[in-house]
């Protein structure tokens, strides 16, 4: 079947799909052979090397270090959501004085890299008189640009929703915070869920910075233990497990957001109410008005209001 952005390959096209996808799965194995020989070579996989991983010290090492990470994220998270939802709403104000400073917050946070805020907070306050922790500072890094990220998301996300959307929520009596906290941003969500976890991913691989500026997270002792010259200086070895870590939590963020969007994308639409008049309720917006108790369409336009 064909539409207006694509057509359906003919045979020729697809024989052709069939030997590019051949010929790049081939590259990429010989790719993996190639790496995977010169370890070999220079002693990667000798028993010296890995024989670090037989003794319990180095897993309770690993283990603290993700306890740390995970410390550092999670906090980092649940900041960087909320920052972004309120810098999403300053953002989408109607008042100038607020969108403006708003939006110069969040193009400032975004241009700064996270690794210099962490340097900022934590080398550069002291000069000031302000002492910071590490852990403050990888947070406070990661919270204050990730947040400047998921905001312009949002703001995206609720920009590309059909303008109706709003004019409705108007049209049965909702002032702009109801509109905003009961029609557009439920949407956004999740319309923007995918670039949302994305975002999640990168705070959690960002928290690997923190060893610059000594906070003692995975990579940190990964570097620790790389560098064990009894063992032949594993670092190689020590940093495929790390990194064997990282991936698993990943995935686990992944198909965490993967549930999570399964369960958002329940359209309120399939939610029937029976209205107070017993007559028929053709929109979610009139449902949600029920719903939340806001009444019918008296026929009065109230606008965004304050």
């Amino acid at each position: 079947m064909s539409s207006v952005l694509y057509d359906v390959p003919g045979p020729r096209a697809r024989l052709r799909n069939r030997i590019l996808g051949v010929v790049t799965v081939l590259v990429v194995l010989a790719i993996v052979a190639v790496v995977v020989w010169r370890l070999a070579e220079t002693g990667q996989f000798d028993g010296q090397k890995w024989s670090i991983f037989t003794y319990t010290g180095p897993w309770i090492l690993l283990l603290r270090g993700l306890g740390a990470t995970l410390a550092a994220f999670v906090v980092a998270a649940v900041g960087a959501l909320a920052l972004g939802f309120v810098l999403a709403v300053g953002r989408l104000s109607d008042h100038a004085w607020v969108r403006i400073p708003v939006g110069w917050i969040v193009e400032i946070l975004r241009a700064i890299p996270v690794l210099i805020f962490m340097m900022l907070l934590y080398y550069g306050l002291p000069v000031a008189g302000v002492r910071m922790d590490p852990y403050g500072a990888v947070v406070i890094a990661l919270i204050a640009y990730n947040g400047s990220v998921l905001a312009e998301a949002l703001r995206a996300g609720v920009e590309a929703l059909p303008r109706g959307q709003q004019e409705a929520g108007y049209a049965i009596g909702l002032r702009k915070n109801a509109v905003m906290r009961l029609i557009l941003l439920p949407q956004a969500v999740r319309a923007m869920m995918p670039v949302i976890i994305s975002q999640l991913v990168v705070a959690l691989k960002d928290t690997a910075l923190g060893f610059i500026i000594t906070y003692p997270e995975l990579l940190h002792y990964i570097q620790l233990l790389g560098g064990q010259v009894p063992f032949g200086t594993p670092l190689v070895p020590t940093a495929i497990v790390g990194g064997s870590i990282y991936v698993v939590l990943c995935l686990l963020l992944s198909y965490l957001a993967y549930r999570v969007e399964r369960r958002t994308r329940r359209s309120p639409k399939t939610t029937w109410l029976e209205p107070p008049d017993g007559g028929e309720m053709t929109t979610a917006t009139e449902r949600i008005a029920v719903r939340r108790g806001a009444g019918a369409f008296d026929g009065t336009y109230q606008g965004p209001g304050i």
